[in-house]
């Protein structure tokens, strides 16, 4: 029987979810991306090579796996094709086993202008911090239904109708409102025309493919991107990135029924991190050398995967978790980066909030009472062991086992899989999720 897993991230993204969908890939048919497009940032180490993933689903460099692009995915046909240009340069097979859902709406260059010249214009106080990679402004043009969209790529007169069009709304914001520089129409046009033969042969249709996958007995893994909190209806609004990103998402964004997601698998890291703007309750000091802020910054390496930006980092936020897993109805979690806290003597959990003279337990929505939040902190003894490497619970230190229980105590669900480090072999099995 089969059975299919969906990965989502439940902090601010970054939390290290492109390894545990490598790992998991040797139980799967296919992988699936759901939501988001080039913004997401996925690193895996596969013995000596470091693979750096923004579109291609992070089951590629697992031979003889299929992955999947759903209708959920924002699409920039050029970035795609340069990344398997650059995977099939390190000798691994990608249009062979790539598939293209032709609902997928098209990121083109306006989509981009517009999204850097709006955060341009912000002040630093309202800036998103946005990767300026045209995101946000596709799916607006999905939702407002003026998309140009995959197939449309194949009827070469539609395209260009409706590229005029678009170009003669998008220009007229880009000009008059935002003071930047229009985008020309034939530079737009040629360079999608020519992406288009390259990426015709991967285009299929992925929902009725998945469908064809599970009835002949086979596992699918849904690999989300970003994070629970960015999500653009349940994360610190406005501070989020434009699509869903919890698992109900892996529905709507591949064409499968919210029946056939089995189990749900929330990464986590041992401590939090955030890139850009927007509310985060328990940041530290990460400039201050010795301390803990500042040994989370450089042991875990922590520099946005796409745009190279320095992570603020915090005590893990167990009343964020708690949200986290509330909307995404986590079955079990993986912690990751665990190793990055040995060596500190005292670890702090946030079990809670006062906002505005009153304790709660879980993560307000929106970011203006996140904002308002002072965090409620528990006291644990840190290790001076080692964890990084570990494959096995008993290997970790008694004070490492100690935090991982009482984590699971607060939150009431279970941790499967914990990560210590960035090799397939550096993980400690507890329940596998395919077999849960």
């Amino acid at each position: 029987m089969s059975k299919n897993v969906v990965v989502v991230g439940t902090q601010w993204g970054d939390e290290g979810k492109g390894k545990i969908v490598d790992w998991l890939t040797d139980h799967a048919k296919g992988v699936v991306r759901f939501q988001g497009g080039h913004n997401a940032g996925h690193t895996l180490v596969i013995g000596a090579n470091e693979y750096k993933l923004n579109l291609v689903p992070s089951g590629i460099v697992r031979e003889g796996v299929a992955c999947y692009i759903g209708n959920g995915v924002v699409l920039d046909a050029h970035h795609l094709l340069s990344e398997i240009r650059v995977l099939e340069a390190g000798g691994i097979k990608v249009r062979e086993r790539l598939r293209i859902s032709p609902g997928c709406p098209l990121i083109l260059g306006y989509h981009a202008a517009l999204d850097r010249a709006r955060e341009a214009a912000k002040s630093d106080s309202d800036k998103i911090g946005t990767t300026g990679k045209g995101i946000g402004p596709t799916y607006e043009d999905k939702v407002a239904r003026r998309a140009l969209r995959v197939y449309d790529l194949f009827d070469r007169e539609r395209f260009a109708e409706k590229l005029r069009a678009n170009l003669e709304y998008h220009n007229f914001v880009l000009t008059q409102h935002l003071g930047a520089d229009a985008v020309d129409f034939q530079t737009v046009f040629d360079e999608a025309m020519a992406d288009a033969e390259e990426i015709r042969p991967m285009v299929a249709d992925v929902s009725a493919e998945l469908y064809a996958v599970n009835k002949a007995g086979g596992n699918l893994l849904f690999e989300g991107a970003q994070g629970t909190l960015l999500d653009i209806d349940h994360g610190t609004y406005p501070f989020v990135t434009s699509s869903n990103c919890v698992a109900g998402q892996a529905a709507a964004g591949s064409g499968v029924g919210p029946g056939r997601l089995h189990y749900v698998l929330g990464i986590t890291k041992a401590y939090c991190t955030r890139v850009g703007g927007g509310p985060f309750p328990t940041e530290l000091d990460i400039e201050t050398a010795g301390v803990p802020g500042h040994q989370m910054s450089t042991k875990g390496r922590e520099f946005g995967t796409v745009t190279g930006r320095k992570r603020r980092c915090g005590w893990l936020d167990l009343a964020a978790l708690k949200r986290s897993i509330i909307i995404n109805g986590v079955t079990g979690l993986c912690i990751t980066k665990l190793d990055v806290l040995d060596g500190l003597p005292e670890l702090k959990l946030c079990t809670g909030y006062m906002l505005d003279g009153q304790r709660i337990d879980l993560l307000p929505m929106g970011s203006e009472e996140v904002t308002r939040c002072e965090p409620i902190f528990e006291t644990m003894s840190g290790w001076s062991g080692t964890t990084f490497g570990a494959q096995s619970w008993d290997a970790l230190p008694q004070e490492a086992r100690a935090y991982l229980h009482r984590i699971e105590e607060i939150i009431e669900i279970p941790i499967d899989v914990i990560s210590t480090g960035p090799e397939r072999d550096e993980t400690i099995l507890r329940r596998h999720p395919f077999g849960a």
